[in-house]
């Protein structure tokens, strides 16, 4: 375990990727991905949210680089992976096969998953396709890809941060407030260019403000925004590609392998009750709920929760 008074415990110094590049996926798609630490330490792979929002370098604080190889990389349509916020030949299918594929041409056997979000999704469906390649999970901020979360997350996140809401629907127009994603996934993917960079920019700073546990409007630009916004919209216009409940009713197929969640008590995106119902159902899961944190995984409870976690893969 860390001790928790030594600050540079937190978070470790980060280094240079040492293998960066993009793998084709076909389809005219290629995703960029970089290793980084220790190219003969255990191999874990980072899976960022969204879907859409890629990976930063400020993600590898979390992984001790003497200990962890750790492989990041930007789901199709997301960060430096091309095309940049294409949504043709992008579901969730085609994720979990890059990752599979990912796997193969790193010339890895097993790895361990490590997500939040909607990377606690990708890692979670990955492991019932493959649970043989998987030798466990670190999870935060659970979300199970179902209607339920998708609707809390466009009408009851107001309860909580209606400042942020307000912003988000101001530009909506009254008669299409019952349609909330149809409306944004029209304006987002409209031929119209100010109209797409106009509602990413209300979308994902929407989501932004509420990651946290204090509120905090955080502007986004546009094109910032672009991908995690037409990314997001049109995975939530398909109910994210899976059948309703699909994680839960297939959760035996990981049951035995090691898991473990942290989780923001105060987390309005995706809130707990999702977490333990999953934690309920995955006798080995061990969860860890955050009473002073929101959805963000460098609230700095949930970043010691989750350095904790990877301190005890060693």
């Amino acid at each position: 375990m860390l001790n928790l008074n030594n600050k540079s415990n937190f978070f470790f110094d980060c280094l240079p990727s040492y293998d960066m590049g993009h793998l084709e996926v076909g389809n005219g798609h290629s995703i960029y991905f970089e290793q980084y630490g220790n190219p003969k330490g255990v191999p874990i792979l980072f899976l960022h949210g969204g879907p859409g929002a890629g990976f930063s370098n400020s993600h590898k604080s979390f992984f001790d680089p003497n200990i962890f190889r750790v492989i990041f990389f930007d789901q199709r349509g997301s960060g430096k992976s091309i095309p940049y916020a294409e949504i043709n030949y992008n579901n969730t299918q085609l994720l979990i096969s890059d990752i599979e594929n990912l796997r193969k041409s790193l010339k890895i056997d097993k790895w361990y998953l490590f997500g939040g979000s909607w990377g606690s999704t990708l890692a979670l469906l990955y492991g019932i396709d493959y649970p043989s390649k998987c030798l466990g999970f670190i999870l935060r901020g659970i979300f199970l890809g179902t209607k339920t979360e998708i609707d809390w997350f466009l009408y009851d996140i107001k309860k909580f941060f209606p400042e942020a809401y307000k912003k988000f629907i101001s530009s909506v127009p009254e008669k299409c407030r019952n349609n909330i994603l149809e409306w944004f996934h029209a304006q987002l993917h409209n031929r119209n260019r100010s109209k797409n960079l106009k509602a990413a920019s209300i979308w994902a700073e929407y989501e932004n403000s509420c990651s946290s546990l204090n509120y905090v409007s955080r502007p986004i630009s546009g094109e910032q925004a672009l991908a995690i916004s037409k990314i997001e919209t049109h995975y939530f216009m398909n109910n994210c590609f899976i059948e309703d409940n699909y994680i839960i009713k297939n959760l035996n197929k990981i049951s035995k392998i090691k898991s473990f969640i942290v989780q923001g008590r105060h987390d309005v995106i995706c809130p707990p009750l999702t977490a333990l119902k999953l934690a309920d159902c995955w006798d080995i899961a061990k969860i860890e709920i955050v009473d002073d944190a929101g959805h963000s995984g460098f609230e700095t409870n949930i970043s010691k929760k989750l350095i904790n976690a990877l301190e005890m893969l060693k």
